[in-house]
């Protein structure tokens, strides 16, 4: 069984025992997190598209830890000017583990 979820803009396909890295959830690290807006359930070949949601599923996941994600770097310049710029930037990430698969 599996189902796509969507959270921070971005959608994911998931089972129970996934861990995943997505964008900064404000729950505690421990504590347990709900995902409602759940796009599409595959249960043994039955699948479900949700429009634009599936009624009544939900994905049960634990919060294991927040963390940061690598650094990425951005060089503005303009040539002949003596203009240059650096700026780095590291987006912050909640690492889940989903537990379960409601329908």
């Amino acid at each position: 069984m599996y189902a796509v979820i969507e959270t921070g803009s971005k959608q994911y396909r998931v089972t129970a025992g996934d861990t995943l890295k997505i964008e900064r959830l404000n729950v505690e690290a421990g504590q347990s997190h709900t995902f409602d807006k759940v796009l599409l359930v595959n249960n043994e070949g039955k699948v479900t598209v949700g429009e634009p949601t599936v009624a009544q599923a939900s994905i049960v996941a634990d919060v294991v830890e927040h963390i940061r994600g690598p650094k990425t770097i951005a060089f503005k310049m303009k040539r002949r000017k003596g203009y240059h710029k650096t700026v780095g930037h590291r987006q912050e990430l909640t690492v889940v583990k989903i537990k379960e698969i409601k329908i």
